[in-house]
């Protein structure tokens, strides 16, 4: 194993309790414990717990905060509530995608900024970068919290009876402090869930009691396959520098209304205009695997290439997401994947191949 990866507060309690190790976004991350499939089921059918203290935390403090904010991000926060939680990306002069993130409003002219792991040195540089002349106070914070992420329908319960943290009044996409500790109420697997971020010893003892408690722990195998079969896109597969917000249907979270934030002139143009690729769902009539990287045909022709795929745990079906030439991303086109030597026919259909089941 490669020591020039970090490793999260909790990497002894995975070694201990038998999980497949292997790097991820610069981290040594357990991948799964008892296996794929259960884990996924756990989350979809129970409460599961992930590990997510890799990912990066950034604080924006000062007279200018949300200045700031409304400038390096895609969606609109003047104004926001304090205790809300935006989605939404930063991108680049030319639209491209620096990292989708959360931004969490903690205060008047204070946001909580929550990235990837594998883009936190990237992002950090290019936040300095772009908060020159802002009266503000910016802090990387990503080596101070360790996160855990409760994830499924029970996942409520887990946080009230086990870890004694009030949350039932939480709704969807808020946030609030307990102590140090800043809980909330979002998710990345298409149910309902919580995170908790915290020192790195409150982390490590709110882990101690779930899996005392009987809580599945659960790997970043497993929460690909959640995240997927629901349609939310990962860096690096369905959003990157080639790939704008526009181009993977999130337009959404981009608030255009919002008179300037950074590609704001590019991602118009790219949305009154139209992009050359676009995102879809394609779903095989085979059991055969798309996998990143694939080849998407239409009628023997190169016209995209996958950028996640699996046979869905909840639903039983080879389905993938792609980027496409936009001529061929309606619903009901029928195309091609190549899988190794061989070519297998599919169908374009909703990126979202399961039902999410939030509480809103």
């Amino acid at each position: 194993m490669d020591q020039e990866n970090k490793r999260t507060c909790l990497y002894d309690r995975h070694v201990a309790l038998g999980a497949l190790i292997s790097p991820f976004g610069g981290f040594d991350m357990p991948i799964q414990y008892l296996g794929i499939v259960p884990e996924h089921l756990a989350v979809r059918q129970h409460v599961g717990v992930f590990d997510v203290s890799h990912m990066g935390e950034v604080s924006v403090k000062g007279p200018q905060a949300e200045k700031y904010v409304q400038h390096i991000f895609t969606n609109d926060v003047k104004d926001a509530p304090v205790g809300k939680i935006y989605y939404g990306m930063m991108c680049y002069e030319d639209g491209g995608t620096v990292d989708d993130l959360l931004v969490y409003k903690m205060g008047e002219n204070d946001f909580f900024l929550v990235i990837n792991a594998s883009n936190i040195d990237k992002d950090w540089e290019w936040m300095k970068k772009n908060a020159e002349g802002f009266d503000i106070e910016l802090k990387n914070q990503s080596d101070e919290y360790g996160q855990i992420a409760l994830q499924g329908p029970e996942a409520e319960a887990a946080m009230e009876n086990i870890l004694n943290l009030p949350s039932a009044e939480l709704t969807f996409y808020t946030t609030k402090t307990i102590g140090d500790i800043i809980v909330s109420r979002t998710g990345y697997t298409g149910e309902d869930g919580f995170e908790i971020y915290a020192s790195h010893d409150a982390i490590r003892s709110f882990w101690d009691k779930l899996i005392e408690a009987g809580v599945q722990p659960c790997g970043l195998g497993c929460r690909d396959t959640l995240r997927f079969e629901v349609g939310l896109p990962l860096y690096g597969d369905e959003l990157s520098e080639n790939i704008s917000p526009v181009m993977a249907g999130l337009s959404m979270f981009v608030k255009f209304d919002k008179t300037e934030f950074i590609g704001r002139e590019a991602l118009l143009k790219q949305k009154t205009e139209g992009v050359e690729r676009k995102l879809v769902g394609i779903e095989l009539n085979d059991k055969a695997i798309p996998r990143h990287g694939y080849t998407v045909l239409k009628d023997g022709e190169p016209v995209g290439e996958v950028t996640t795929g699996y046979h869905t745990i909840s639903t039983d079906k080879s389905v993938c997401m792609a980027l496409v030439d936009t001529q061929y991303a309606k619903l009901g086109t029928e195309l091609q994947v190549q899988i190794r030597k061989k070519v297998f026919p599919g169908v374009v259909v909703k990126k979202r191949f399961y039902d999410k089941h939030y509480k809103k």
